[in-house]
């Protein structure tokens, strides 16, 4: 009875060695076996066969696609081994099948492939039982599903060793697809048995460890795959895929994924996410797709139209079948965007939990797998998350990769780029200039750079900097050196704009110059350098040299709409009001949605054709901004609480904010380039009142977002953002970046009963003065406007995006300013308290009403509106201009020549201000200045365009 129970034991021991796979103690209990006699040594050859198989394989691992030929040294003495046992058949039938198995398996490492199928045909695997087996025995019997596959692939189809399979009908004249189908099958069901030890293994490694200690013990091992294991996981969808059937290779991914986790596959996990995410984004669409839980479909667009009659179907059943994650609770995908997501976010978790960070020599090549394999994914996530727009959340996700990119330039410049788009240009310009330092030959970066300092965020100096870096680096910047000095241009034209002294700006007008034509000889195709340079011309007043240069950017890209409105311009500047109207309706034609163009249409409407034009022009206006920025409804306003529709909440209250202007040239000077309003002014100070009620760039402001905002997935109950225009309008922009997409502001303070009475008093207004209207046309347009203020239910801002609710501000201002201009106050005060409900500290809506004063004859409510407009923007020319001559009216000459001169100094081109000095000085009796004055008037009305030429916007 004690020899017994002590054999039971070892043989308890034996088995769970076999398990774990720790061969070095076999020979050991073989020896102990041997001793107490208790089994015949056939049991021992085996058990030694075994051992020292398997210790050879390990030590020599078999690569993929090749195994070695001939015979080993060592596997001499385990093809003696198995030999023994095989040949005394003294073994138990389970022994002597195990047996077989091994030899086979030592038959495939020789390179005797059909010689192992011979064991395989004898052993019958379709005969051996799941249910009640040993765990290492599953490992066994799951190799040889796998070695056979392996074995059927190397032998040729006509090969006699085929013909007395067991998997099908036994005929030597099988098809090429039902073998190919034999070889999917044996693949599958090593995959699905190998799951099946895994999880038994370590379910049995967690309860010997229980048992053996009362106290909690150490971590266990984590097992090993090994050759064949790996090879039956992966190769039946290897296999499904080059022959051009997804639809089951999709599914045999899926089946792997679902399967209970365990330690050993939390690799091939990953690895296996990563690859269905891949097919998923670039080989799946929404039509095509099936959810998890359901069948796929019988006939698919993703499958091979060619091989639709040799499809392969699963035509094999388990008698036990690897564990699964089932509950009522668990989520599943409804869309491949939201699947491929899903699984990309898990292998990122996976792959920064199991991120080498030591920089010891001996984990330097674990260190490079790892971030091989987590690159993998993030480059699958800016996949996955750019299509979606979704820059805010792609930039977190490459911050957590941040800890192990140390030195890694991909990595970094993945994360400068999604924080560009993500609208964070302070910080993307910080990692920039990492990217810099880590690749500093590269032209395209510090390209990169500059084009934020210059847009987005207005840091000129930092931005001048990055130029001349491209332009120093000479030759090896090779065609970008035309960028860089492009760049450099930009910065010295907006200094020259922000610059208070003449002699400044003038000397800053010829370093752009200078820059702008250095840019145009080295790249003569390059359309933006004529059109840069044409730009700046028309800026100092050129305006044949600009025409010239202009119609050269046109020739090169005739569709650019910066050339065209750029064109207007400058022939609204000769006075050719009508061409320039043909020009701007001409490119109204290409981008009929951009509100740049509808404002100069406006102006030239008004001056050509009428008011009445003008003012269904505005009109026009609002139903394309009804129609792109639908944010009427709270449940509209972009804020969509889902994992693909997250927005960021700007804690900035409205009436803190100023709408910027673009009808004179010195409100563009405080940001002539796009500032996205979450980015601070300067790289020390945060945005004050002041800076906040400088401009940003009519790239920002009138331009809709860049990019269109994809539908979130069903399963979201996001409401659909707004809808974006074409993205044709921003390409003179280039391809380095976008620019930000501003940040939404909390609705406003002000009552609600404000926005009502604007609007009533508009719809009032309208129908009362439509019987005094000059003419009938105008009425019409009167009633046209008053019906979209009604369609658009309030002007009072929801939460959102921030520019939506600048450009509907804008478009009421023109609408005040064509009211204003047709002598008809009571409906310009409608028009400007809609603008006021959105922005009521803007300088623009004081200036406005004090534009309405004067129309009236209150002189001192209208310097009253003057004084607060310029307390909010002390350089708004327009107001001091007016502010001016309402001194001069109240015989206040001083104080109104000394601000028609401050109002020179920041706007020397302004006729208008020259004019009014001029009459300033001749009421004091200084005929000579007065006359100088005059001429200056007259000189740069001659060259005056119907809006100023920085309203078209300078970024790279």
């Amino acid at each position: 009875m004690t020899a017994k129970k002590s054999g039971s034991r070892l043989e308890a021991e034996i088995e769970r060695c076999r398990s774990e796979c720790q061969w070095d103690k076999i020979p050991e209990l073989v020896r102990q076996l041997s001793a107490k006699l208790i089994s015949n040594d056939d049991l021992g050859e085996l058990l030694l066969g075994e051992c020292k198989l398997q210790t050879y394989l390990k030590e020599n691992p078999i690569k993929q696609g090749a195994s070695p030929r001939g015979p080993r040294p060592k596997l001499v003495e385990v093809r003696k081994h198995l030999t023994a046992a095989l040949d005394r058949g003294n073994l138990k039938p389970d022994y002597l099948q195990e047996a077989s198995l091994l030899m086979a398996k030592l038959c495939y490492a020789e390179g005797e492939y059909k010689e192992a199928l011979g064991h395989y045909s004898r052993v019958s695997l379709e005969d051996l039982q799941l249910g009640g087996a040993p765990v290492y025995r599953l490992s066994m019997i799951a190799e040889a599903y796998a070695t056979k596959g392996l074995c059927l692939e190397k032998v040729p189809a006509a090969s006699p060793s085929l013909s007395n399979r067991n998997i099908g009908s036994p005929s030597s004249n099988r098809s090429a697809a039902e073998r190919e189908q034999d070889i999917i099958t044996c693949y599958e069901k090593s995959g699905d048995i190998a799951l099946l030890y895994l999880q038994e293994a370590e379910k049995a490694l967690s309860v010997g460890i229980q048992n053996r200690s009362p106290k909690p013990g150490p971590t266990a091992q984590d097992q090993e795959l090994g050759y064949f294991l790996e090879t039956g996981l992966q190769r039946a969808h290897v296999i499904h895929f080059k022959n051009g059937n997804l639809t089951h290779g999709v599914g045999r991914f899926r089946e792997i994924l679902r399967a209970v986790e365990t330690r050993t596959t939390q690799n091939l996990r990953m690895t296996i996410a990563r690859q269905l995410a891949e097919i998923l984004l670039r080989g799946m669409c929404e039509q095509s797709y099936w959810s998890p839980l359901e069948d796929p479909p019988s006939v698919s667009p993703l499958d091979d139209p060619t091989r639709q009659g040799h499809t392969h179907s699963r035509s094999y059943t388990l008698s036990r079948r690897p564990r699964v994650y089932s509950g009522d609770n668990l989520f599943c995908p409804q869309e491949n965007t939201e699947e491929a997501l899903l699984l990309l976010l898990i292998s990122e978790s996976m792959a920064n939990r199991d991120a080498v960070l030591s920089r010891i020599p001996e984990h330097n090549n674990d260190r490079i797998i790892s971030l091989q394999s987590a690159s993998v994914v993030y480059d699958l996530l800016t996949i996955a998350l750019g299509r979606r727009g979704q820059y805010e959340m792609l930039s977190e996700c490459l911050e957590r990769a941040m800890k192990f990119a140390f030195e890694e330039f991909h990595l970094w410049y993945q994360l400068a780029l999604s924080l560009m788009a993500a609208g964070k240009s302070a910080r993307a310009v910080k990692v920039l200039k990492e990217c810099i330092r880590l690749k500093p030959d590269d032209p395209t970066i510090p390209l990169l750079a500059a084009k934020l300092c210059i847009g987005p965020l207005h840091w000129l100096d930092e931005g001048e900097c990055f130029a001349k870096m491209v332009i120093d680096m000479g030759e090896k910047a090779a065609e970008f050196r035309a960028k860089g000095y492009l760049a450099a241009g930009l910065v010295y034209s907006l200094k020259a704009t922000d610059a208070s002294l003449r002699s400044t700006q003038e000397e800053y007008q010829r370093k752009a110059l200078g820059a702008f034509q250095r840019a145009q000889s080295l790249s003569p195709t390059d359309h933006l350098a004529a059109f840069y340079l044409a730009l700046q011309l028309a800026v100092s007043r050129q305006i044949p040299e600009a025409l010239g240069y202009v119609r050269q950017a046109l020739q090169l890209q005739g569709d650019d709409i910066h050339s065209l409105h750029l064109l207007a311009l400058l022939l609204s500047a000769q006075k050719h009001y009508h061409d320039a109207l043909n020009i701007i309706e001409m490119a109204l034609s290409e981008y009929p949605e951009n509100f740049n163009l509808l404002y100069t249409k406006v102006k030239l409407e008004a001056m050509c054709r009428g008011p009445e034009e003008a003012l269904l022009t505005c009109k026009h206006m609002l139903q394309i901004w009804k129609s792109f920025y639908n944010l009427t409804n709270p449940s509209d306003s972009g804020r969509g609480s889902s994992l693909l529709d997250r927005a960021i909440a700007d804690r900035r209250q409205l009436n803190a904010m100023t709408l910027p202007d673009f009808s004179d040239p010195e409100t563009v000077s405080g940001s002539s380039s796009s500032r996205s309003g979450s980015e601070p002014v300067s790289p020390t100070s945060p945005p004050t009142l002041s800076s906040l009620s400088s401009p940003s760039s009519p790239v920002f402001i009138f331009q809709p977002p860049p990019f269109p905002p994809q539908r979130p997935p069903s399963f979201l109950s996001a409401p659909p953002p707004a809808r974006a225009p074409p993205q044709r309008t921003l390409s003179f922009l280039g391809s380095l970046s976008p620019p930000p997409s501003p940040r939404p502001p909390p609705p406003p303070t002000k009552p609600r009963t404000q926005s009502c009475s604007g609007r009533a008093a508009l719809r009032q207004l309208s129908c009362s003065s439509s019987v005094h209207a000059t003419s009938i046309a105008a009425s019409r347009v009167e009633q046209a406007l008053s019906e979209v203020a009604s369609s658009l239910q309030s002007s009072a801002p929801k939460q959102g995006p921030l520019h939506p609710w600048m450009t509907l501000a804008q478009i009421w201002l023109h609408a005040a300013e064509v009211y204003i201009g047709m002598s008809k106050p009571a409906e310009a005060t409608a028009c400007t308290q809609e603008a006021a409900n959105l922005f009521p500290t803007s300088h623009n809506v004081l200036y406005m009403r004090g534009q309405i004063a004067e129309l009236r004859g209150n002189m001192d409510e209208a310097k009253r509106w003057y004084e607060e407009a310029l307390s909010i923007n002390p350089t708004h020319v327009k107001t001091m201009q007016r502010l001016g001559l309402i001194l001069h009216q109240l015989q206040r000459y001083s104080l109104s020549e000394k601000v028609l001169r401050d109002a020179v100094q920041v706007n020397s081109t302004a006729h208008d201000v020259w004019n009014s000095l001029g009459e300033v000085l001749q009421a004091q009796g200084n005929a000579a200045a007065a006359t100088e004055c005059f001429l200056t008037a007259l000189e740069l009305e001659a060259s005056s365009p119907i809006l100023p030429f920085t309203i078209i916007p300078r970024a790279l």
